[in-house]
């Protein structure tokens, strides 16, 4: 995009931050005493075009693959700068990878060069080593450690390169400045259906036009805390915005965040539905255990401001309207906010200065807004936030999109949904059965808002494909359109409503991808399955939904005919939940957020033409609608 405003590379966008932004704080880490060391926005873009320098010394070529294996830290943003100023593209991943993750990873990129975190992650690759026979070069990226013999170290690097452009050898601002805007800047490795790390392909186009188009009102001066993997695509868009704003951001971990919300004061952040449910929990815990006093004016000024930010929202069309309101229905509607409203207002005002001012000081006092992804967040905590005064926008995407589609922003707030649809972005829903448009349609009643089907996109920030496998891409893209396998409507106040999902990935609250087949795989290794399905999407947990084998039941001394009497049956219960620690554990391979935290059985088998197809596939959106009481049951 040459026309966009902060760079149509990622190497303009820096450059540009650089002469904006200057001096100004760009990121900055704790410290010894627990503060925060800021680095500029003109020191970070140095140190970027001295590693850059220190890269292409080594033989680095543009649009080489180069890997980074760590977690949140300053040196991570130093090493992308310094590979994407060499023209080279990076293909990052946290320290989570597991080695069989990590050998496929960097063996499939065709990563020579590797960055890896600490001396733990370093030890893991040199014992990877006769895995890896492509990798020439490893790069310790933790100050104030020794690197053994044969790995470089990123300090070392970085003074090379400091003193190499002193002498007058700069290459790097050549190499940045020949980045063409459908270069890649990033191959992001997520999970396949069959396990199988799939390389999403994106550009500094792809990255641009998020830059340049997400509706959101950042300052430079504003603060930021990063509390996400920077790896996943959607905290790395969110810091490359950062920086094109002049925003400061602050690198914390989960362990801290309480206490750097106290200490930072941030204005902005990227997060996780996970964080706010928590402190939500822990706010109504509180309360709880407070005064019978102190309970009653809490309620009373939380009722007061809900009934003051419904009827507002209602009247500036920003309530929740799925299908489109008969004009009885608005009439009755208005009459009714317009009643809370007034008798509200007043107890509203009083009490919100008393009361939830203080609980606006949990995130520092300061706060504007936060973005909300990687799940969906749940009805009662978006509402509780958004009403006392914490705004929540939530937005939706996917890897593959770069990954934004479409955000909530400050004027645009439609709790309940993903608000408007980015910029620049087409979206059409698609019925699953029969392939036909559903919107947009002019054909069709409100033009198709209010139809459920799968969502399809189009636009500026639409993945390449996937790395050396034509035949995912081709599962996925089809004449520009990206396939999302999101279930969703657009609503009649034009915002985007996710309603599922048609594709087997479940996404915990927390973010984390789970592929549930080779879950299902493993648990029907048991005599007491005969089928099942892994659920939890937008759960803090896995669950299951189970076909029992009655027979095996009973072999185990367990006399039961029906789904119900198991449940019931303490002793077929535990027999169960020993067979899937079993099955579902770390010595198997899987990790923590992919153990089963409860199941429940169902009362008849999958069948061909209702749960299954005539493939034997699972129909997840069907078996999910049909046992809903059940699966809202194990996570009440």
């Amino acid at each position: 995009m040459s026309d966009n405003k902060y760079g149509a590379t990622l190497a303009e966008v820096f450059a540009n931050a650089a002469r904006r932004y200057d001096g100004m704080p760009a990121f900055c880490k704790k410290d010894g005493s627990g503060g925060f060391q800021p680095i500029s926005f003109r020191q970070l873009y140095e140190k970027g075009l001295d590693l850059a320098t220190s890269l292409i010394a080594l033989g680095l070529e543009a649009r080489e693959h180069v890997a980074i294996i760590a977690d949140n830290r300053l040196e991570w943003i130093i090493c992308d700068y310094g590979i994407l100023l060499a023209g080279a593209a990076d293909v990052p991943r946290g320290t989570d990878v597991t080695d069989a993750e990590m050998v496929y990873i960097l063996t499939h990129s065709d990563a020579r060069v590797v960055f890896v975190e600490n001396m733990t992650i370093l030890r893991r690759v040199l014992e990877l080593r006769p895995q890896l026979p492509h990798i020439s070069e490893i790069i310790l990226m933790a100050p104030a450690v020794e690197a053994p013999e044969g790995v470089r170290h990123l300090e070392n690097l970085l003074a090379d390169g400091a003193a190499r452009r002193a002498s007058g050898f700069d290459p790097a601002l050549e190499r940045a400045r020949a980045i063409k805007p459908d270069d890649l800047f990033t191959i992001i490795y997520t999970s396949g259906t069959t396990g199988t790390p799939k390389g999403v392909q994106l550009t500094h186009a792809n990255m641009c036009s998020q830059i340049e188009n997400l509706p959101l009102e950042l300052r430079p001066g504003d603060r930021a805390l990063a509390i996400l993997p920077i790896w996943h695509s959607y905290e790395r868009v969110f810091e490359m915005l950062c920086i094109s704003r002049g925003v400061a951001t602050h690198y914390t971990n989960l362990r801290s965040v309480a206490e750097d919300l106290k200490l930072v004061k941030p204005t902005v952040m990227a997060s996780a539905p996970r964080l706010w449910e928590n402190l939500y929990l822990k706010i109504l815990a509180n309360v709880k255990s407070a005064p019978p006093v102190r309970q009653a004016l809490f309620h009373l000024a939380y009722g007061a401001t809900r009934n003051v930010k419904r009827a507002e929202r209602f009247f500036l069309g920003q309530q929740l309207d799925m299908h489109g309101r008969k004009c009885g229905e608005s009439l009755r509607l208005a009459v009714q906010h317009a009643g809370l409203w007034l008798i509200s207002i007043v107890p509203a005002k009083l009490l919100d200065g008393l009361v939830l001012k203080k609980l606006r000081a949990i995130v520092g006092g300061e706060f504007r807004g936060t973005i909300s992804g990687g799940g969906a967040l749940q009805p009662h905590v978006d509402e509780f936030f958004n009403f006392i005064g914490i705004p929540v926008l939530e937005g939706y995407g996917m890897t593959e999109t770069s990954p934004v589609l479409a955000v909530r922003t400050w004027s645009n707030l439609v709790i309940g949904t993903v608000g408007p649809f980015f910029p620049h972005t087409n979206i059409r829903i698609v019925d699953l059965g029969t392939g036909a448009i559903l919107y947009p349609d002019s054909t069709r009643p409100l033009g198709g808002r209010g139809l459920r089907g799968e969502i399809h996109v189009k636009g500026p920030q639409v993945m390449r494909g996937y790395y050396k496998n034509p035949e995912a891409t081709a599962l996925v893209l089809r004449d520009g359109w990206m396939n999302t396998g999101d279930i969703g409507m657009v609503t009649a106040n034009d915002c985007l409503k996710i309603l599922g999902r048609s594709k087997d990935t479940i996404v915990l609250l927390n973010g984390e991808n789970i592929e549930p087949v080779p879950i299902e795989s493993r648990l029907v290794e048991s005599a007491l399955v005969d089928q099942c399905m892994v659920v939890g999407q937008d759960q803090k947990a896995l669950g299951v939904l189970i076909v029992p084998s009655f027979e095996h039941f009973r072999q185990a001394g367990v006399n039961a005919t029906s789904a119900a009497e198991l449940q019931a049956n303490a002793e077929a219960r535990q027999l169960m939940e020993a067979d899937i620690r079993q099955l579902i554990n770390h010595e198997r391979g899987f990790k923590s957020f992919e153990r089963i935290s409860d199941f429940r059985f169902v009362p008849k088998p999958f069948e061909v033409g209702e749960e299954m197809t005539n493939t034997f596939k699972l129909k997840r959106h069907v078996i999910t609608e049909k046992y809903r009481p059940l699966i809202e049951s194990m996570y009440s």
